[in-house]
């Protein structure tokens, strides 16, 4: 049963690949479907789309993604019940990490816009079913989790109706539409900055030694807020006569003011998305790497190591530019059609709730979020302009992840442990 430690760094080098897998399938369904609102809405280009990814979502895995990296290691499955197993233990998260990247690619060629996180915690069910029996599965934890596949959706969709009746009657219901957006859209682009720099502060400095006091945290966030807001004023009224005019996409006037406003939602977007999913990657993998680096010791307490992280961003940056464009259709054309006013609404409302629940500790799902929020802004125009076939679709891809996750890692763990532990 010493297989694993014998070889640490053919089985660090195993790991860091499928660990590479699964953000790749990350970056192809989850980081696809956050970033199909602004691509879908001709907001920003596919290309633009990567270079954003590339940056927000590093930032928000750095910085804010700490807690809930500590829930998928710890909170489904004791890890401290394989201390007398470490092989058995290493076994059971690559093939998690195996499971649930394999998923990910089959439904991201089809243009499924499935939960990374669903997938994972299928995954992570199944090896303990496998490996311990049901009674090592912290079901209440279980239970925690799927209440916010239930809630988080629910509450997205109705922040987000509420945000795009606002921008209709602050905006687009106005006479002079263009002169209600360069007035109004920076108050916007304050609150959507708003609330990434509270979590930042309030959280995510902690992981790189800074420690503000509640006072602070609100003082430096509202006066980056304002700056945010500053610059997309000026910006807007200093380029308030090219808006007249259509670009090639055919935003113009409003839409087209709010196209700037998306970009900044979009970074909002993949920040809160860094900070909650890329725990579905780089969390068995962290797990994986203590242990061998411990000699067996399962120390759930330990930090990561940066390039972990490198490791995870560098994956889902290199999925969402390789196979993303199918989920971004899905998400950005096929729920409803959506425009840069709709999609900005859909946005402040995903990346809001998903941040809040980064900031609890709540590894939601991203996906479902999002979905949710593009439901509640097509609501706005009725019923009717939601194709109700492809939401229905989407549904059950959402109910199979899990049993699909658990029973592949269960079939990867019996194959993995005939061939390397005798």
């Amino acid at each position: 049963m010493d297989f694993f430690f014998d070889s640490p760094i053919l089985i660090l080098a195993t790991a860091s690949a499928l660990g590479l897998f699964m953000a790749w399938g990350i970056g192809a369904n989850d980081v696809a479907n956050a970033m199909g609102t602004s691509v879908g809405s001709k907001a920003i280009t596919l290309k633009q789309a990567v270079i954003i990814a590339a940056i927000f979502e590093f930032l928000g895995a750095y910085l804010a993604g700490g807690e809930v990296t500590s829930t998928i290691r710890k909170g489904i499955v004791d890890p401290k019940i394989f201390q007398d197993d470490p092989d058995i233990f290493i076994l059971g998260m690559m093939s998690c990490l195996l499971a649930a990247g394999l998923w990910l690619l089959l439904a991201s060629s089809r243009g499924w816009p499935v939960s990374t996180t669903h997938s994972i915690v299928g995954a992570i069910v199944g090896f303990a079913l496998i490996s311990k029996g049901a009674s090592s599965v912290s079901w209440d934890k279980i239970l925690e989790i799927a209440s916010s596949w239930v809630t988080s959706p629910l509450i997205s969709g109705f922040l987000a109706f509420f945000i795009y009746l606002s921008a209709k009657k602050l905006v687009l219901e106005k006479e002079n539409q263009l002169n209600a957006a360069v007035n109004i859209i920076p108050i916007y682009s304050f609150l959507v900055t708003l609330v990434i720099c509270l979590v930042t502060t309030k959280k995510g400095l902690k992981y790189v030694g800074l420690v503000w006091s509640d006072s602070e945290v609100l003082t430096y966030s509202v006066i980056i807020s304002i700056f945010v807001s500053v610059v997309t004023a000026i910006f807007l009224r200093m380029n308030k006569e090219s808006l007249r005019s259509e670009n090639k996409y055919g935003l113009g006037g409003v839409e087209g003011a709010f196209g700037i406003l998306m970009i900044i939602t979009a970074c909002s977007m993949a920040f809160a998305h860094g900070s909650n999913d890329v725990a579905n990657a780089i969390g068995p993998l962290a797990a994986i790497v203590n242990v061998v680096q411990s000699d067996g010791l399962i120390d759930t307490t330990s930090s990561s190591p940066s390039w972990i992280l490198f490791l995870g961003a560098f994956g889902i940056v290199f999925g969402l530019a390789t196979l993303g464009h199918k989920v971004i259709k899905t998400v950005g054309e096929k729920i409803t059609k959506l425009t840069p006013s709709l999609g900005f609404s859909a946005n402040m409302a995903t990346s809001t709730t998903v941040v809040l629940a980064s900031y609890m500790g709540f590894p939601i799902s991203t996906t479902h979020t999002l979905v949710g929020a593009v439901i509640g802004v097509g609501l706005v125009n009725s019923v009717k302009a939601l194709d109700l076939k492809q939401i229905l679709k989407i549904f059950m891809s959402w109910i199979i992840t899990i049993p699909i996750g658990a029973i592949f890692t269960i079939v990867f763990y019996l194959i993995l442990r005939f061939i390397l532990i005798t």
